[in-house]
């Protein structure tokens, strides 16, 4: 994965750097460390972590989300010569910083705005955060077109669609097939599910992944939030995009042309991949991942997936027929319900309910429809449906 010495270091920042994307790409950056010069990392709780890379990395600065943990982080940066930061308002600092690529991998509505300062400062960047074409798709690619940015997807279905795109017209485009894993409860009876635990979701068969994104991705809530931002990524029609449930996660997307032909994007299941092609694009370089012996595997599994089973999906088709902000209630419901099901006052298939009925309750809101495409309306409509999810928690309780 050498780049030419003669080469100046890219410089770059990860934002996330303590989750599994941002550690992912920490792997590939330090195999490499003379290609980059790291400007700023940024992580949540986990300190020791944070501090351990902004030093070995050589980072400017590191930046906790938690204004009560900077104590902790100076202390460990102690010495180092690392700046230490901390609360919102320095990650979005951080994000304005003149780097060439950044890593979004926040989680979360929290990814949004150091993503959209990131493009106004012009750097490539290397979308992870889902969350923020969800909640404000149109917004992120005008902020990028109006800078001149590039945006790179990172999941591993977007990244392989955009692989299966490289030199052909859209207009050729007659589907796009995600695909799914099916996550911990793809093979559970439907009359289980209400009493699937916490510790029973966070267990994903295939991906290593956060918490978080094990849950959703055993709910298909994270499949939903892709089919959102592959309409809002590529600019297709919503009818033009499909799932399917592939058990082994082998083949991460499939793009159909018109005239019958599926191009398939197939790799390990190891996020490396599509880091390492956006870190790298456009060029390819050799990548520390598996490599597939399709004899031993022999079969591929594929299926529809159970919209009863998994709400999510259909919830997705009704917030891009509605439109405008509906994305951002959507996702702050969700974010909402899956704390619910976290801290055990929500059942697992409570989840999906939850997300439905603060849909319903702010259905028919022209606020949310026809309203601007905004920051700051965004940011309202996030705090909107948090606020509805949170109530509507509260009163089953």
């Amino acid at each position: 994965m050498s780049r030419s010495s003669s080469a100046s270091p890219r410089r770059v920042s990860i934002f996330g750097a303590t989750g599994s994307i941002g550690q992912s790409t920490i792997d590939l950056i330090a195999r490499d460390p003379d290609a980059y010069d790291v400007l700023a990392l940024t992580g949540g709780q986990n300190i020791d972590q944070l501090a351990h890379d902004a030093i070995r990395l050589k980072a400017d600065v590191a930046v906790t989300a938690h204004e009560s943990k900077l104590p902790a982080l100076r202390d460990a940066l102690s010495g180092s010569g690392v700046e230490a930061a901390a609360g919102t308002s320095a990650i979005e600092e951080a994000a304005t910083r003149p780097a060439d690529w950044v890593m979004s991998a926040i989680v979360g509505a929290a990814g949004l705005l150091p993503g959209l300062r990131a493009l106004e400062a012009r750097a490539t960047l290397a979308l992870a955060n889902k969350e923020s074409l969800v909640t404000a798709g149109p917004l992120i690619m005008a902020t990028a077109h109006a800078h001149h940015a590039r945006i790179l997807p990172v999941d591993s279905e977007h990244s392989a669609v955009f692989q299966g795109l490289v030199g052909e017209d859209m207009e050729a485009v007659e589907r796009i097939i995600i695909t799914a894993s099916g996550g911990a409860f793809r093979d559970w009876p439907l009359e289980k599910l209400a009493g699937a635990t916490l510790a029973q979701a966070s267990a994903h068969p295939n991906w290593d992944m956060g918490q978080r994104i094990t849950i959703d991705s055993a709910s298909m809530f994270n499949k939903a939030l892709e089919v959102i931002e592959t309409k809002e990524f590529f600019e297709v029609e919503p009818e033009k995009i499909e799932v399917l449930v592939h058990p082994q996660s082998l083949v991460h997307a499939l793009v159909g042309f018109n005239d019958g032909a599926l191009m398939a994007h197939l790799g390990a299941p190891d996020m490396r991949h599509a880091i390492g092609y956006a870190l790298n694009w456009p060029d390819r370089r050799n990548l520390p991942v598996d490599r597939l012996d399709l004899a031993r595997v022999a079969t591929l599994e594929f299926r529809a997936p159970d919209e009863t089973r998994y709400p999510a999906l259909r919830l997705a088709r009704e917030v891009m027929a509605a439109g405008g902000l509906t994305g951002a209630i959507f996702n702050a419901a969700k974010e909402v319900a899956l704390d619910g099901f976290i801290a055990g006052q929500l059942g697992f298939m409570d989840m999906a309910g939850i997300v439905e009925d603060t849909l319903t309750q702010l259905d028919g809101d022209v606020s949310l429809t026809h309203a601007a495409m905004t920051l700051d309306n965004v940011q309202a409509a996030d705090q909107m449906g948090r606020d509805s999810a949170r109530k509507l928690i509260l009163a089953r309780q």
